[in-house]
């Protein structure tokens, strides 16, 4: 956001006049402005890895879980039901409970059903998005967050994970498409909670097999999923961890998404660090949505790729031996 950010506005001409005491900002991206908020009060409440240690480098002490503070301030995810539970987890915890987000991140529908609980409440809209506000208040502990459960497909999910309510269509063709054999050395970049991982470890040949997944929700689930003894679990950004072996073998389903906003670059980041992150003979099973631009990155990253299936909607595509230019 710029310095003329929502927050900003209502905290500098007075409109929102917060408690004294200590501010909690929950799951801001990187850039999300707080520089009217006071630095000694204010810590970050987060589980997305990058956005973490963004934080963390700026200075702010970064918890997973929201304590008592006097306003928290709620950054609306994409994730209906996270959004919801993250209010009413506010709403418990907070003596005032401030709620920012973009039209396209659902705000306009959140600050509706906030209406129909609390009656008229204090607004601002800027950007193409909306700020409200409103005092402690239990009238929303059914948003409260669920415990983590199985859902009808066998897995264990949670609000806010990607797919949390089916298996995702790429990823169930990637592992129709995967060798009955695998390299002994594994790892599944992005692991969500733990759909490829799992059938990997069904595979033959599998000894080891890394969980590198950014979300710490997801990766809760995952530890849930997948309990086989062959299996670590690493909470971290798939685009710039390195192991301290490389891998024989990766698999993906690399995102391709930054809020609402496409971005193939990510998915290019993936490849990249797939690349880097692999041995010499190693090679990497990968899918992605057909129309997604990946092949140039994926010839200069690796000896060979071939395509193993496309269909109108998704693509399986296999590549061998990384470039040593790109792990370097």
């Amino acid at each position: 956001m710029s310095a003329h950010s929502r927050l900003t506005t209502v905290l500098e001409d007075g409109t929102l006049a917060p408690p004294s005491g200590p501010v909690a900002v929950m799951r801001p991206q990187a850039t999300y402005d707080v520089s009217t908020l006071g630095r000694d009060e204010t810590h970050i409440v987060h589980s997305f890895r990058p956005d973490v240690t963004a934080w963390e480098s700026a200075g702010y002490p970064v918890t997973q879980s929201l304590p008592a503070v006097s306003m928290a301030i709620v950054v609306v995810p994409r994730a209906k039901g996270l959004a919801r539970a993250m209010i009413a987890e506010a709403a418990s915890r907070a003596q005032i409970v401030v709620v920012d987000g973009a039209k396209t991140d659902g705000i306009d529908s959140l600050y509706k059903a906030c209406k129909a609980r609390l009656g008229p409440l204090p607004s601002v809209t800027k950007d193409h998005g909306r700020l409200f506000w409103f005092s402690a208040t239990d009238v929303f502990a059914d948003w409260a967050a669920p415990e983590v459960a199985r859902g009808a497909h066998g897995y264990y999910t949670t609000a806010g994970v990607f797919s949390d309510g089916s298996i995702d269509a790429g990823s169930e063709l990637l592992v129709a498409h995967l060798p009955n054999d695998l390299p002994a050395h594994m790892a599944d970049l992005g692991a969500g909670w733990g759909y490829l991982s799992q059938a990997v470890l069904q595979r033959g040949g599998v000894k080891h097999l890394d969980l590198v997944e950014a979300e710490a929700l997801s990766l809760e689930c995952a530890r849930l999923n997948v309990t086989d003894p062959r299996a670590a679990y690493h909470w971290a950004d798939a685009t710039t961890h390195m192991p301290d072996k490389l891998y024989d073998g990766i698999v993906m389903n690399p995102p391709f998404h930054q809020g609402r906003a496409a971005d193939p670059g990510l998915g290019r980041a993936f490849i990249t660090a797939a690349a880097r992150q692999l041995a010499p003979h190693g090679k990497l099973w990968m899918v992605a949505n057909s129309h997604l631009p990946y092949e140039e990155t994926l010839r200069e990253a690796f000896h060979r790729v071939d395509t193993v299936i496309k269909t109108k909607t998704f693509k399986v595509i296999s590549a061998n031996k990384p470039q040593r230019a790109r792990r370097t």
